[in-house]
């Protein structure tokens, strides 16, 4: 990397743990509104088709809509730009219904607009949350692009421009004025009096322009990846600036380096079970899921394992920071609750934990060419998270697991999440551990999801952060709290993920 490249980055960075800073010891309370613009300060923007591209290539009927969902989330906008994008939206979108824009806008999010999140935003989020402040996502977009994403952030109040409808289809006009310029200035303004509140006492973020008339207002503004006229803005006026860089696409460096991690993580396994398989394995016999397996069975998963996740890690290029290790080695056996947003969280729990464990994981990754086969001989308990009874009894042996010794991994979130949020969690592993008489012990990752997307298994260089806390005792729980008891638990992780250790 050039030199002024890594001094750019480390300046970002920098910029960006300052501004968290001020918000973790700035005001704090619901009182306080922290206000952020959608397309280029929250998510990168998609880059529109040419004219002449358009007009050979005429989308139409859900390509059409698709297309003007995307690309009209945009960062820096030139002037004449969004009266444009208006235009073309009352042609299109004219007589589709909202609910057809509402599920296609939720699933544009899933597969792809997710992606584009900044990390960086991500962070300066979960910092004003935190602080208790009143979260506001400002957009001069539509409400079929913007509420699945404010769902997923975590804004309860999101202010868009709303689409005029009759008889329930959209008329393809605008229902009032556009949240644009002085319009979403006013918008905010109007929110923050219906609350009570003074928007000068709260924090403001855009990227271009046309939003310096928010930035105005807020008492505490800042340009994000701002446009030269928002630069200009901002310098004169004192804002800070921050730079937040985009999510890149998967690169042939990217794909190289992911097909070497794989030729690592299967030749690391075979040599694993190779080693162990000359040294005869561990003396002792825990079972394994459902089925006994003998010692030297055992030895050999083990030996797989721990051989794999460093073979992996070598030929990806994949960095690890580990803090609390000593709690990933005892209390032991245990069961070791994580944080589950990537396939690659298999490699760094397996990394982190060494040997002596076994992992509780959804059936669909029997079907996996490569996890599924390592999986089942590691002795994983598949459960399928369709059927509840089946389940259940599924998980019955895994307590006999524990008792004789092998350790337990499992997702609590029951399924990988599409930001670094932290999902609701499941009550079955702190069942299981309450029954088997051991403690839980939680694992944060932070990263995996940058390293691996969650609908990708194309692998990206980068530092996985994890903390290993230390372990809980859940043998006291009364089942009438459990609830709350393993909300507390979610919330460890949530805290430990906005104020990361050390």
């Amino acid at each position: 990397m050039p030199r002024r490249d890594r001094i750019g980055k480390a300046e970002a960075n920098t910029g960006l743990e300052a501004a968290i800073e001020a918000v973790r010891t700035g005001p704090q309370g619901p009182d306080i509104l922290a206000v952020f613009d959608f397309g280029g300060t929250v998510v990168h923007g998609f880059t529109p088709q040419s004219a002449a591209r358009r007009l050979l290539h005429r989308p139409d009927g859900r390509a059409a809509l698709t297309d003007t969902l995307l690309t009209s989330i945009r960062g820096a906008r030139a002037e004449g730009e969004y009266e444009r994008f208006l235009q073309r939206i009352m042609s299109i979108w004219a007589g589709h219904s909202e609910l057809e824009l509402a599920e296609l806008g939720t699933d544009l999010f899933r597969h792809t607009i997710y992606g584009h999140l900044y990390p960086e935003a991500w962070r300066l989020i979960r910092a004003h949350e935190a602080a208790g402040h009143t979260l506001v996502l400002a957009t001069c977009l539509s409400r079929f692009q913007v509420e699945p994403a404010a769902a997923e952030l975590g804004f309860a109040h999101v202010l868009y421009t709303p689409m005029a409808v009759h008889d329930d289809l959209l008329t393809g006009h605008v229902e009032g004025k556009p949240l644009w310029r002085n319009g979403k200035a006013e918008a905010v303004r109007r929110f923050a009096a219906v609350r009570g509140v003074e928007l000068s006492r709260g924090y403001a973020y855009a990227d271009a322009a046309t939003d310096v008339p928010l930035l105005e207002a807020a008492g505490h503004a800042t340009a994000v990846n701002p446009d030269p006229g928002m630069a200009i803005q901002a310098r004169d006026r004192g804002w800070p600036m921050l730079t937040f860089r985009p999510r890149e696409s998967a690169g042939a460096l990217d794909i190289a380096r992911t097909a070497a991690g794989f030729a690592g993580l299967l030749g690391g396994a075979a040599a694993g079970v190779a080693v162990a398989s000359r040294t005869g394995g561990p003396s002792e016999a825990p079972p394994s899921g459902t089925a006994s397996r003998t010692g030297r069975q055992r030895g050999m998963a083990d030996s797989m394992i721990t051989h794999a996740a460093a073979a992996t890690l070598r030929t990806t290029g994949v960095r690890m920071r580990v803090t609390g290790a000593e709690y990933a080695r005892a209390p032991r056996p245990a069961v070791f609750v994580f944080n589950h947003q990537s396939q690659f969280d298999m490699v760094v729990l397996a990394a982190v934990l060494g040997a002596g464990f076994t992992g509780i994981v959804k059936k669909e990754v029997t079907a996996n060419p490569v996890f599924g086969p390592l999986l089942r001989f590691a002795g994983a308990t598949f459960i399928d998270r369709s059927d509840s009874a089946g389940a259940r009894a599924a998980l019955a042996p895994v307590v006999q697991t524990l008792r004789s010794g092998l350790s337990i991994v499992i997702a609590p979130e029951g399924t990988r999440s599409l930001t670094p949020r932290v999902g609701p969690f499941k009550k079955g592993a702190f069942h299981i551990a309450q029954q088997a008489g051991v403690p839980v012990v939680p694992v944060v990752i932070r990263n995996a999801g940058e390293i691996a997307w969650r609908n990708s298994a194309i692998v990206r260089k980068g530092t996985v952060d994890v903390a290993v806390l230390p372990p809980i005792d859940v043998s006291g729980w009364n089942a009438a709290d459990m609830t709350d008891e393993v909300e507390r638990v979610r919330e460890l992780f949530v805290r430990t993920l906005v104020d990361w250790p050390g």
